[in-house]
């Protein structure tokens, strides 16, 4: 059996520690040279999968980082944002 999920204020000061250890930077941008903020730790085999939710299971990640490896991870296609005019944004 896992342990239960951390809530609440608990919950947060794992997230913060998780943070901490990458100097709250993404790991895959800093693997590029590229320094960008992380904001999500993500879990590298995803709980939903029966990844354990260990600091070993998990990796800082920017937005868009984390947008390219959900969709890696659950076989979707990313979006792209399109404007009123209908061609890409970025």
């Amino acid at each position: 059996m896992t342990a239960p999920r951390l809530r609440g204020r608990a919950g947060q000061r794992q997230r913060d520690r998780r943070l901490k250890r990458s100097n709250y930077l993404c790991d895959d941008c800093a693997a590029d040279g590229i320094t960008r903020l992380a904001t999500i730790v993500d879990h590298i085999i995803p709980l939903s999968k029966g990844g354990p939710d260990t600091d070993e299971n998990t990796r800082n990640l920017c937005d868009a980082h984390n947008r390219k490896r959900t969709a890696e991870q659950f076989g979707h296609q990313i979006r792209h944002a399109v404007g009123v005019d209908g061609w890409p944004l970025s």
